[in-house]
């Protein structure tokens, strides 16, 4: 079946006409009306040229695209007919497409570029840093909040003042992070994206050297030390042979993995392949039959050793090890080895990355604020301090089925900000509320307030920014138009030629019968394809032809001592359906094939090599046409071809249509 292509790309029109003169009209001059609705030439000009990035503007290419914009507009204008556009599947559908579709518009852009470029700038680097850790939720109380700060403020003026970061880190009070007692509070190597974004930022603002200032993540509070910078590794690939080893055995099992890993690299270097051994010895379970190969990784990903041991192999086939690790000694081959990609190769994923990172917060929040000023939407405070003042009466509003209490009937219907002129009273945040899942419930109820109604606010902005991207981005509304097309054009070419072409089954026999020398079989050779382990196979083949005909007998006998002497191949072959019937066509045309006393036509020929090739030819049938069930994927093809083309000369007939070539061709000199 065919699958649907919004708008059809042109491809083969070279011919330019560079001193056509025409007038260049306004860009908002129409160039097509069908059935009273309008197209502009820059809305024409677009949907040309994101299909035809390749082509020029020529009058040939422009009058070719514009047969099937209207074709494809057309189509669009029956569905609409029909009210396809007005069914709830629809509707639901576009909508979705919609809500996906804004996302990127309902950001800071600018913001999420520069946020864009600062991350690809720190990819180019790596930095080393340890850190202390004072643990404090996001939820805590402004008592504990405030005993967190204290402590790490305490611990930062002990670095400051000249105490080791690392004793600091350990000691009695010390960094909260579970990993210091093994590490001390080293976290290793790292790059953009690898740590919370406030960490990542304050590990690269940081000297080398230096003790950061506080920073708060979702985990607590942390301070810095940042031991050292260095260029990006980029990317590495390796294979491995391991022997594990749990990082605390005994001094005998150490010398015995030792000992077989340096048995492996020994073979190794006298030339055994590495794959092999990998698959003998490795056990690494996940890679052993893989010859070892591991995924491609960058900085942070690998325990340090074997990460540092992967990068500092400079060649492809070089061998390090055998390392040392918490699993055990690995012997490592480099596969292959990439620098960081430019940015035009790595701004989509980077954009992706932001978008999933808690950057994108970033974002939408600069974004808001733009909204809130573009609407001149203040929140009242003197409401909201009402709000705030009725305690823990208004908490209950935070808890479903408890009653709304503290709270003056009057205060309902005052405004508590307005957006776009609309305004939005106490009684519509209670609603909104009371329709909605509140978050961080253990807040004090002031905060919890306050909170919310910036929550509201945000949520009445954005939708109604949401409104305006049609009208404020021209883009997003040709966007929205291609969907809004394309899923009418899907669902009714659906309905009318591929559906149909299958479901119709009379339809199809009838078109088949009409057009049978549409269908028809090339020049065929009916040939049987004989594979000769060697002469003496051959000869027997010969022999059992001339004699019975019966090679299958002969294959059988063959079959349990030498199961490859012979193997059989049968059918019908037009010219490029078989090396060997090809072979078998070109002897017949040059003459070269010649029956023999009891008429059988058989080539012979080989590789070069011991193995012989006998191409008996049965006989040569010429053009036939195809039964149905010998051609129904290329009938079905040619029968939506067949619907689809009544379909648009029905449409054509029944909506009046008229281009306006002047503005059309204005496009030439552009």
């Amino acid at each position: 079946m065919k699958t649907s292509t919004f708008f059809p790309r042109l491809v083969g029109l070279a011919m330019a006409l560079a001193l056509y003169a025409v007038p260049v009209l306004a860009q908002d001059t129409d160039v097509l009306d069908i059935a009273g609705e309008r197209v502009s030439l820059a809305d024409f000009e677009h949907v040309f040229g994101k299909n035809n990035r390749d082509s020029v503007y020529t009058v040939e290419a422009l009058d070719e695209y514009m047969e099937l914009f209207i074709n494809f507009k057309l189509k669009v204008r029956e569905a609409e007919a029909l009210g396809m556009d007005t069914a709830e599947v629809f509707k639901k559908e576009l909508a979705g497409y919609r809500t996906q579709l804004a996302r990127p518009y309902l950001v800071d852009t600018e913001l999420l570029d520069a946020l864009v470029m600062e991350a690809f700038e720190r990819k180019k680097q790596e930095v080393r840093a340890s850190h202390l850790l004072v643990s404090v939720g996001a939820k805590a109380s402004p008592s504990d909040t405030l005993k967190a700060w204290n402590r790490i403020q305490n611990l930062r003026s002990r670095v400051v003042a000249g105490e080791d970061f690392e004793t600091v880190a350990r000691s009695k009070g010390g960094s909260e992070d579970p990993s210091v007692a093994s590490n001390g509070g080293d976290l290793g190597w790292f790059t953009a994206f690898q740590m919370v974004y406030p960490f990542e930022c304050a590990a690269f603002q940081t000297e080398v050297g230096d003790v950061s200032e506080v920073v708060r993540t979702r985990f607590g509070y942390h301070i810095l030390k940042v031991g050292s910078k260095r260029k990006a590794h980029g990317e590495v690939q390796v294979a491995h042979i391991m022997v594990r080893m749990p990082d605390d055995a005994p001094q005998d099992q150490v010398a015995n993995a030792e000992g077989r890993i340096q048995e492996v690299l020994r073979l190794l270097r006298s030339g055994q392949d590495f794959d092999a051994l990998a698959l003998k010895y490795s056990e690494d379970p996940s890679t052993a039959a893989k010859g070892g190969l591991l995924p491609w990784f960058g900085t942070g990903k690998m325990v340090e050793p074997f990460e540092e041991a992967a990068f500092g192999l400079d060649n492809i086939g070089d061998l390090a090890g055998p390392i040392r690790t918490n699993y055990g000694f690995h012997i490592l081959k480099l596969v292959d080895k990439k620098e960081l990609p430019s940015f035009e190769e790595i701004q989509r994923e980077l954009t992706k990355k932001v978008r999933r990172d808690s950057r994108a917060e970033i974002t939408k929040t600069s974004f808001v604020r733009g909204l809130q000023a573009e609407y001149d939407a203040e929140i009242s405070t003197r409401r909201r301090d009402a709000l705030v003042r009725a305690g823990s009466g208004i908490d209950s509003l935070f808890h479903p089925g408890h009653p709304l209490t503290g709270v003056k009937s009057s205060e309902f219907s005052r405004t508590l900000f307005s957006v776009a002129g609309q305004d939005h009273t106490v009684g519509d945040f209670v609603d909104w509320v009371n329709a909605s899942r509140v978050r961080n419930l253990d807040l004090p109820s002031a905060d919890k307030v306050k909170q919310e109604v910036d929550r509201f606010l945000e949520s009445l902005l954005l939708a109604h920014e949401d409104t305006q991207l049609e009208r404020k981005h021209n883009d997003f509304r040709l966007l929205m138009e291609e969907y809004h097309d394309g899923i009418l054009l899907f669902e009714l070419t659906d309905q009318n030629v591929w559906s149909r072409a299958v479901k119709d089954t009379a339809g199809l026999v009838a078109y088949h019968d009409a057009n049978h020398d549409d269908f028809m079989w090339d020049d065929r050779l009916d040939v049987a394809i004989y594979t000769c382990e060697d002469a003496d196979i051959a000869k027997k083949v010969r022999k059992a032809l001339r004699k019975s005909g019966d090679i299958e007998t002969l294959r059988r006998n063959l079959i349990s001592e030498r199961p490859l002497a012979l193997r059989a191949e049968t059918g019908l072959f037009s010219r490029g359906d078989n090396a060997w019937a090809d072979r078998a066509f070109s002897a017949l045309t040059e003459g070269a094939l010649v029956a023999d006393k009891k008429g059988m036509l058989l080539l012979e020929t080989s590789e070069g090599g011991a193995q012989i090739i006998l191409v008996e030819v049965k006989s040569q049938l010429g053009p036939t046409p195809k039964t149905l069930d010998e051609c129904r994927g290329q009938a079905i093809a040619a029968y939506q071809d067949h619907l689809e083309q009544v379909w648009i000369e029905q449409l054509r007939m029944k909506y009046p249509h008229d281009i306006n070539r002047e503005a059309l061709y204005s496009l030439v000199r552009k």
